[in-house]
């Protein structure tokens, strides 16, 4: 250990060109790390003055480092990123800097791939303050390998600094492929200079066999140098097995006689020796056989306007094992002053930024009050302990957003019945291989509902028609509110009567022809279930359709409209408040007014019945139609025929047991899908 350390210290000094009584400025852990490497070991072999500023101290005055540098004309400051970060929030509060003296700025993060804004930026700002370009030097470093790679102060002969701009998809597959800047889809990587005097770097594929990568493939880094560690706690064995490798070529033969040590880097060797790093081990991601990065998963996340909802530094990302593959879990504490609306639509805004910029899903996005997500010592997040509480069910979160469907693209095919296998050789077939087959099948409808009265109608109009009739006062609705009492409620003939309004009103109002689509743009509540019943009453086709978010009508409005326009819908059906939302200012600077079908309101129904409800002269046509956004912005639409409808919701009642007196709690949305089903269908089935 201690001739690791003293060549470490020596490498250091001569990669930093460090003298006697030279004035370093450390803002980093002392007791660790690069802070430990250079404010400590190197400074005392090298007899230099080192000026520490507490962590403290920085949150309370962020630009007290630069401050030091200008009163000390320091050579040297170790930082890192985040530093460089809220210098330049706060830099107008100083006057007179002056960065001439620094001849190095080490940034101790600098293998993170995000860091390069907060230099650049930097660099920007601090530049006309005297502060060289080639002084910013970021370096490399892992706990077992220690400095791993430094990017020297620019002198002649050496190379001069570096980056690339590479495709995300190319690193998703382990391979490296230049792209344009242009592009999210991108990320720009900084060199993190050379390797350390004394000794030899190699990357090796992160999986399977050490087996050395190709120029244009993205790997682990691994070191072969006295100056590494050598033990985790004392732990000799363990730590053999988890860092020694020994490298090997295409051929087998091993690249050296000498042990190499895994850094955890990931990245590759460029040009001119150059080494990059485009993520981390403990942070790699294989899903559906593709590499991706949690912190490429947070800087994308943060990308979405985070501070208006999550806490910008407590987003943890992992993955879980599901169906035999892992799957991409965000997790984020939520502001208290969010309401629940905005952080929805955070979150299927962070969704799609993730769909499109990484061509991942993601499984589960939860958010979770603040101060609740286990922390480690400093404070950060404790990504293990997360992670199992997720997998416990204690996480606790107050907002979820699961999308299975997106990410979970490797469900199990039933088995293909073979014509020409007959039952003997199945038989036989599962006898020796001990398997059944992949199939399953419910229970008849038929048998179990021989008894049942309402068989007779195939139409849910029909059904509804028929308990108005036998069961005028049983409540099919109840409707509650915020603070948990009872807002309103509906019978059987209640909504009967209120449906024949509705249909009286399309006939009368609007001369509706049978088939006509009608957009129903209703919030949650009795009015939708209402307008619905009534369309069917009325041979109309209904279309149900969220309403647009009164505080952001600008990004929900222009769903709305697609949504009437691919539905060829004739007529909008909705409530007074929600039409003249629709006709307000804001909404026409969103979408045009005259562009609309015309809009009923259905809050002053007529007393008039229709002469005639309408009765369909064939079960196959169509009932309604199902249309749903999903997470990532796509508009998917499904025709539902009267027979589909039907059987779907005798289905339902069978699979779920909801007889008559049974109350069932929704807390789903009314607008598509088993929400939709629930909320609009299933309680007219006796």
């Amino acid at each position: 250990m201690r001739i690791a350390m003293l060549t470490h210290c020596q490498a250091l000094t001569q990669s930093c060109s460090y003298t006697e009584a030279e004035t370093v400025v450390n803002v980093l852990d002392f007791k660790k790390e690069v802070g430990l490497w250079h404010a400590v070991l190197t400074s005392v072999m090298n007899m230099m003055h080192v000026i520490s500023i507490p962590y403290a101290l920085m949150k309370v005055n962020p630009l007290s480092w630069i401050q030091k540098v200008c009163q000390y004309k320091a050579k040297v400051a170790c930082v890192k990123s985040r530093d460089m970060h809220w210098a330049l929030v706060a830099h107008r509060e100083q006057r007179d800097v002056n960065l001439s003296s620094l001849r190095m700025l080490v940034v101790a993060d600098g293998s993170n791939p995000w860091s390069i804004s907060s230099c650049d930026a930097f660099l920007n700002v601090f530049q006309t303050k005297g502060l060289k370009p080639e002084v910013i030097c970021p370096c490399a470093s892992s706990p077992e390998a220690l400095t791993v790679a430094l990017r020297r102060p620019l002198e002649e002969g050496c190379s001069p600094p570096g980056r690339g701009v590479l495709s995300m998809q190319g690193l998703s597959h382990g391979v490296i492929r230049v792209d344009s800047e242009e592009k999210l889809s991108v990320l720009t990587l900084q060199d993190v200079g050379s390797v350390m005097p004394g000794g030899m770097m190699c990357v090796v594929r992160p999986e399977g066999v050490p087996q050395l990568c190709r120029t244009d493939e993205v790997g682990e880094l691994c070191v072969c140098t006295v100056a590494t560690g050598t033990s985790y706690y004392g732990l000799t064995g363990m730590t053999k097995n988890t860092f020694e490798v020994f490298p090997v070529t295409s051929s087998g033969t091993p690249l050296s006689e000498f042990p190499f040590t895994r850094t955890g880097l990931l990245g590759f060797i460029g040009p001119a020796g150059l080494i990059f790093v485009a993520g981390k081990m403990d942070g790699l991601m294989l899903v559906g056989g593709r590499q991706h990065n949690a912190d490429d998963i947070v800087a994308t996340a943060l990308a979405v306007e985070p501070m208006k909802f999550v806490y910008r530094g407590r987003i943890a990302v992992f993955s879980i094992t599901v169906l035999h593959d892992e799957r991409i879990v965000v997790v984020a504490e939520q502001r208290p002053d969010s309401t629940e609306e905005d952080s929805f639509q955070w979150m299927s805004r962070v969704l799609q930024a993730i769909d499109g910029i990484h061509q991942v899903g993601v499984y589960c996005l939860a958010l979770v009050p603040s101060n609740t997500l286990p922390k480690t010592p400093l404070g950060g997040i404790h990504l293990s302990e997360t992670k199992q509480l997720f997998l416990e069910g204690a996480l606790h979160p107050c907002n979820v957003l699961m999308c299975p469907h997106t990410c979970v693209t490797n469900l199990p095919k039933p088995r293909q019945k073979q014509p020409e296998i007959g039952p003997a050789s199945v038989m036989v077939g599962n006898l020796v291989s001990g398997k059944r087959i992949a199939q399953a099948s419910g229970r008849d409808l038929v048998q179990i509902e021989d008894n049942d009265q309402a068989r007779k109608f195939l139409f849910l109009s029909e059904v509804l028609q028929w308990r108005a009739q036998t069961t005028p006062d049983h409540v099919l609705y109840t409707l509650l509110n915020c603070r948990g009492t009872i807002a309103s409620s509906l019978t059987c003939v209640q909504l009967h009567k209120r449906a024949e309004k509705i249909a009286g009103m399309l006939a009368e109002r609007g001369h509706l022809q049978d088939g006509d689509h009608v957009a129903l743009v209703y919030p949650p509540g009795i009015d939708l279930i209402v307008a619905f019943y009534g369309c069917l009453y009325a041979g109309c086709v209904p279309i149900t359709v969220r309403p647009p978010h009164p505080q952001n009508i600008s990004t929900t409005l222009p769903t709305v409209k697609m949504i009437v326009e691919v539905s060829r819908s004739v007529c909008v059906m909705t409530t007074q408040l929600v039409s003249k939302l629709l006709r307000s200012k804001e909404a026409s600077a969103a979408v045009e007014i005259r562009s609309w079908p015309p809009i009923m309101d259905t809050d002053d129904l007529p007393k008039k019945k229709p002469p005639l409800l309408y009765k369909p002269s064939n079960p196959d046509i169509l009932a309604y139609l199902d249309f749903s956004v999903s997470t990532t912005g796509m508009l998917a639409g499904v025709k539902m025929s009267h027979t589909a409808t039907s059987a779907f919701c005798r289905s339902i009642k069978l699979q779920c047991e909801l007889y008559p007196s049974r109350e069932v709690a929704i807390c789903l949305d009314p607008y598509c899908g088993l929400g939709f089903v629930l909320w609009c269908l299933c309680r007219s089935e006796p």
